[in-house]
C-alpha cells in the first residue's frame, strides 16, 4: 500500500485527486493540505511515502517545500504549467502530471513511485564509479558517508572496517535514492549515516560507533531540518 499526502492550495484541486486515488489500487490518501507551512509543519510525523505537490501556490511553492523534504519522501509533482519541469526534474522527483490529471496519468506516476520505494527498500549493494573503478559496496557494510572536501561532487564512504572509498559524482539525493531508506539517515548537508553506527543521539548531536583516534568516536551535528526525520526513524 503506498501512502501518500495532497498538498494543494485550491480545494476542489484536492477533492478531485482524493477522488482519482480512490480509484487506485494499493494507493490510500491518509492526509490533505491547503497549507503549505501546515504541511511542512506536519510532514516528518506522517507515515507516508508519497507526497503530491502542487507547484503554484501563494507564498511558497511547491518547488520549495519539495527542496525541504525531498531527502525523506518521494515527489509528485502536479502543474497547468509546464514551464516548470526542468527545474522539478532538477529535484530527481517521481514525476511531474500536468493538469488537468487524468487517472491513467496518476496510475503511472504511482508505479513509477511504487518501482522506486521497492528498489529502496530490498536494494543490498550500490553500484558506482570510485576511486578504484566501478566497484559494488554491500549497503550492510557502509559506516558513513561525508562529502568529499576536495570535489563536493564526489562523497568518501567509510566502511564498518575503517577502510573508506570515494563515490564518483554523486549527489546525496541520488545517493538516498539507491540507498535502502529504512537504514541510511541524512543528518545535516554534507553527512549522512548508517543507523546501525549511531552509539547515541542527543536533539543536536550525535556520537557514532567510529573510531577517530582510538579512544575518541566521530560526532555529527543533526541540520534543524533532518532532525525530526531522524528521530522518526529512531522511533522518538
Amino acid at each position: 500500500m503506498i501512502k501518500c499526502v495532497i498538498l494543494d492550495d485550491e480545494l476542489l484541486a484536492i477533492s478531485y485527486l482524493k477522488l482519482l486515488c480512490e480509484q487506485i489500487d494499493n494507493v490510500e490518501v491518509i492526509k490533505a493540505y491547503n497549507d503549505p507551512k501546515l504541511f511542512l509543519n506536519d510532514i516528518d510525523q506522517l507515515d507516508c511515502h508519497v507526497c503530491i505537490l502542487d507547484i503554484e501556490m501563494p507564498g511558497m511553492n511547491g518547488l520549495q517545500v519539495a527542496e525541504r523534504i525531498s531527502h525523506s519522501k518521494k515527489i509528485i509533482f502536479t502543474t497547468a504549467y509546464k514551464e516548470y519541469a526542468a527545474e522539478a526534474f532538477d529535484l530527481n522527483v517521481v514525476d511531474y502530471v500536468r493538469k488537468p490529471i487524468k487517472k491513467e496519468r496518476l496510475i503511472q506516476a504511482f508505479e513509477k513511485a511504487r518501482e522506486l520505494i521497492n528498489t529502496s527498500l530490498k536494494k543490498d549493494f550500490i553500484e558506482w564509479n570510485t576511486n578504484i573503478g566501478k566497484t559494488i559496496i554491500f549497503t550492510d557494510q557502509i559506516a558513513y558517508i561525508s562529502t568529499s572536501e576536495i570535489d563536493s561532487r564526489d562523497k568518501e564512504v567509510i566502511l564498518t572496517d575503517n577502510s573508506t572509498i570515494l563515490l564518483k559524482n554523486l549527489s546525496f539525493k541520488n545517493l538516498l535514492d539507491i540507498l535502502p531508506s529504512l537504514d541510511f539517515a541524512q543528518v545535516n548537508k554534507k553527512e549522512i549515516i548508517a543507523l546501525s553506527s549511531i552509539k547515541a543521539v542527543s536533539s543536536s548531536e550525535i556520537i557514532t560507533t567510529i573510531s577517530v583516534d582510538g579512544e575518541n568516536y566521530l560526532k555529527l551535528q543533526i541540520g534543524d531540518i533532518y532532525r525530526n526525520s531522524l528521530m522518526q526513524m529512531l522511533g522518538k
